[in-house]
């Protein structure tokens, strides 16, 4: 099954985001407060103060924000291990959230500007009061960053703030790469494919492939007059020799191809669209182990899944083509659809919850609720589904099946 799409819908979701490097980040401001600390105490201009006591607190200013920088490690570690072992090691929110390290690259800078400021005054009497100024508005700022990066630490080991941020960033993606369409029925149009020219296989150690930078893929294709089919998707983890893309009708180096990539150790929300259905599942199957044993935790994280599941219900599972402004299709690639969310939603949590009928009453009601909004393609996937958990209910759990046949508790 292909589909045809506007070249703009994909380019500008599959787009590589650049992130500026935790440490580059640091140095930027190292560099910063360095320059701070020479230019301000040469300021000869306006009002001056005693030196000493501005020195003075020059250097508690400098030493106390070393604390500052012992705190932000002390919450990045408390924060890390308390997400992988309550929620899953997969969550990585606080972690690659940038508040932590732009609070530590600004502490950098700040102790950087305090001392090279106060070399800088050396044995002057006075100095301008632009430095103690300076220095108070930068404390002030750092102790807003502390206080900012102190909510998002507590949100961060919350349930209900860690389920709405992995929804929503979810729900982001979703509503990008799979919008609205008037009649979701329509069939696809059929565009074939010229011929095969080769194949570009991973040739490095296993890595998670986590962007395709797309524009960059297909002004590569276009300059060689070429259709390069991508067999694997964001979140797919690359064995050395994976077949990763067909080039078609043109020739095309492997390297061209794999300079479009980019891989790392763990996979990110950037464009992935499975990723929030793989959290919530693991955060939901954690909390129904026998070492656990939480099934409202469970319920939270499916009261999560129904919403994406039912904001992902008209994704189709097929190519998407991408055109270049010529209107000539240059890529493909295959978008997971909506059984593969479903699949990796609930079919490992329902055996999970076998033993919990709160777990799966709450299941029951998920997948009723999916019926009832989804369309006749999701129909038998669904009944499949909830034979399968009013079988285990009425098995396990007979009078309650029978009290909640037909008044279905909400969730929770």
């Amino acid at each position: 099954m292909t589909a045809s799409v506007d070249r703009s819908v994909l380019r500008s979701v599959l787009r590589r985001r650049r992130r500026l490097r935790a440490g580059l980040t640091q140095l930027l401001f190292v560099l910063v407060g360095l320059g701070l600390g020479l230019a301000v105490p040469g300021i000869t201009r306006g009002p001056e103060t005693p030196a000493r006591p501005v020195v003075d607190m020059l250097l508690a200013t400098g030493l106390g924000v070393l604390g500052g920088i012992a705190v932000i490690f002390s919450l990045l570690f408390l924060v890390v291990q308390w997400a992988a072992t309550t929620f899953t090691p997969r969550l990585t929110l606080f972690r690659d959230a940038p508040i932590v390290w732009r609070t530590f690259a600004f502490a950098v800078g700040q102790a950087a500007f305090c001392l090279t400021a106060t070399l800088a005054i050396g044995s002057r009497p006075e100095v301008s009061v632009a430095v103690p100024v300076i220095a108070g508005l930068l404390l002030f700022t750092m102790l807003a960053l502390l206080r900012q990066l102190q909510l998002r630490a507590f949100a961060a080991i919350q349930l209900a703030p860690v389920l709405n941020s992995i929804t929503e960033r979810g729900r982001a993606i979703l509503d990008a790469l799979y919008p609205r369409v008037a009649d979701p029925t329509t069939p696809p149009t059929m565009t074939p494919l010229p011929p095969l020219r080769s194949t570009v296989t991973w040739p490095k150690a296993p890595a998670v492939l986590q962007q395709i930078d797309m524009n960059l893929l297909l002004t590569t294709a276009q300059a060689a007059n070429a259709v390069i089919v991508l067999r694997e998707i964001p979140g797919t983890t690359l064995q050395h020799g994976t077949a990763l893309a067909d080039v078609h009708d043109g020739e095309l180096p492997a390297s061209a191809v794999l300079d479009c990539l980019v891989t790392g150790d763990e996979r990110t929300f950037d464009q992935d669209p499975v990723l929030a259905f793989r959290l919530l599942a693991d955060i939901a199957l954690r909390a129904l182990s026998p070492a656990v044993n939480d099934p409202a935790t469970a319920v939270q994280a499916l009261d999560s899944m129904e919403d994406l599941l039912n904001r992902s219900s008209g994704a189709r599972t097929g190519l998407r083509h991408v055109t270049d402004r010529a209107g000539a299709v240059r890529v493909v690639i295959r978008l997971p659809g909506w059984e593969d969310f479903l699949r990796t939603g609930l079919d490992d949590v329902i055996p999970a919850a076998m033993n919990s009928p709160m777990a799966l009453i709450r299941t029951r009601t998920l997948l009723e609720h999916l019926r009832s909004r989804g369309d006749a393609h999701s129909h038998p996937l669904l009944t499949r589904r909830l034979a399968w958990v009013e079988e285990e209910l009425a098995g396990r759990f007979p009078q309650l099946w029978q009290e909640t046949a037909e008044d279905p508790p909400a969730s929770g």
